[in-house]
């Protein structure tokens, strides 16, 4: 069973592919169903998700993408973004935007074994984030309430509402134990080794904004150098990502905070 077929996509979209010569479908998590359309205007990706709160997240996404249009970071191209009710799913959300070149630095990771390869692109990732960071944040992104203010709320909410790997004991601790306030930043979110893509050594392109934000930037590295099989169980591999970076910019008991105890909730 395919996570799109044909005759779901909607006409105005279609209208917009034209004729289409092939679908692939991409690694992906269970937020959303991911399409590489391959038709007469090209490749293209397509998005879909079904209910709440997963069609509020692929909406904040485009708006998030069409934001950062203006700024020098590699992101999709808004085509664009279809919100509807469907009588027998509840509301549905379709995301259609410009197809990147690359593969995630996991797809490339996992089985290299040559040094210098994982080196390299380990320290592009670092590299990339640092500009990421370094990026003027655009004025829609930014709240008048602190970031770890406005993300332990929606923590609190989903917890209460949704299946999540956190416990009430444990969004008890992290509100209890904030960490000391630093800059915010331009952030990613999501920031995993699948939302980064490489072609050639270099990063070719950052996908997956739905959680963009004038944020703490100590949460995208975190979540950046979590353990994957095969990436980041090494000192290697984590020493190529702060060469890219720059410098470590948190302690080990922040890493926990964000990586083991935040996180945990979305």
């Amino acid at each position: 069973m395919v996570p799109v077929s044909l005759q779901e996509i909607l006409h105005e979209i279609m209208k917009e592919l034209g004729t289409i010569h092939n679908i692939r479908f991409p690694r992906q998590g269970h937020t959303s169903d991911v399409a590489i359309m391959d038709s007469e205007q090209g490749l293209s990706v397509l998005k879909r998700t079904k209910g709440n709160p997963y069609s509020k997240w692929l909406k904040r996404e485009s708006s998030i993408l069409e934001c950062l249009s203006q700024t020098s970071l590699r992101v999709p191209k808004v085509y664009q973004f279809i919100e509807y009710e469907d009588d027998s799913e509840g509301i549905q959300s379709w995301l259609h935007m410009e197809y990147l070149q690359g593969e995630t630095i996991r797809k490339i990771l996992t089985h290299e074994n040559d040094s210098a390869t994982r080196y390299h692109i380990l320290f592009e990732f670092g590299k990339s984030l640092r500009e990421l960071h370094s990026t003027p944040c655009p004025d829609e992104l930014k709240s008048g309430t602190k970031w770890i203010d406005l993300m332990l709320k929606q923590a609190e909410f989903n917890l209460e509402h949704y299946k999540v790997d956190g416990t009430a004991s444990l969004l008890e601790k992290i509100k209890n134990n904030k960490p000391d306030d630093v800059e915010q930043t331009l952030i990613h979110g999501d920031c995993t080794i699948d939302n980064f893509l490489v072609h050639e050594g270099k990063i070719s392109g950052i996908i997956d904004w739905s959680g963009g934000a004038y944020g703490d930037p100590r949460y995208d590295v975190s979540l950046a150098i979590r353990p994957k099989p095969h990436i980041f169980q090494s000192t290697e591999d984590y020493c190529a990502f702060f060469d890219g970076y720059g410098k470590k910019i948190m302690t080990d008991e922040e890493y926990e905070y964000f990586a083991n105890g935040l996180y945990e909730f979305f």
